[in-house]
C-alpha cells in the first residue's frame, strides 16, 4: 500500500512541474508572439497565440487530473 501512495505523491509532484514548466513556456511563447506582431507577421503571432491557447487547454486538463488524485 506504501508503494502506491508514493507513486501518487510522485504523480503529484509531477503533474505540478508540468503545469508549471507549461507556464513558463506560455509567457516565453507570449513574448515572441508579441515580436512577430511588432514585425508584421500577423499570422506567425495568430499561430504562436493558437499554441498558447492549446498549452493553456492542456494544463487544464492537467489540473483536473490533480484534482482526481
Amino acid at each position: 500500500m506504501q508503494g502506491k501512495m508514493d507513486e501518487k505523491e510522485r504523480l503529484s509532484v509531477v503533474i505540478g512541474h508540468w503545469i508549471e514548466h507549461n507556464e513558463s513556456h506560455m509567457a516565453e511563447y507570449q513574448k515572441w508572439a508579441e515580436k512577430a506582431g511588432q514585425l508584421g507577421l500577423e499570422p506567425m503571432k495568430a499561430h504562436i497565440q493558437k499554441a498558447i491557447e492549446n498549452l493553456n487547454q492542456c494544463n487544464l486538463s492537467l489540473k483536473e487530473a490533480l484534482k482526481s488524485l
